[in-house]
């Protein structure tokens, strides 16, 4: 099974105090205790801030995706 997660996002007054880090390990520890296998998570290229973020949580870059407006 497979967690999916998008578009985080903190907003700028409540930054660097640790809420970002634990919304996610809260997201994991839910994944995780539903039998999950993998988490997924979609970020947009230009949010370079939250590429490293993301990284110093343990998640690696592994996919390039694509999308279709309608």
């Amino acid at each position: 099974m497979l967690a999916q997660i998008e578009a985080v996002r903190v907003a700028a007054g409540y930054r660097n105090r640790g809420l970002g880090a634990a919304m996610m390990r809260w997201a994991v520890d839910q994944a995780r205790s539903r039998g999950c296998a993998l988490v997924q998570l979609t970020s947009d290229r230009a949010r370079e801030d939250a590429h490293r973020f993301y990284e110093r949580l343990g998640f690696v870059a592994s996919h390039e995706g694509f999308e279709l407006e309608l």
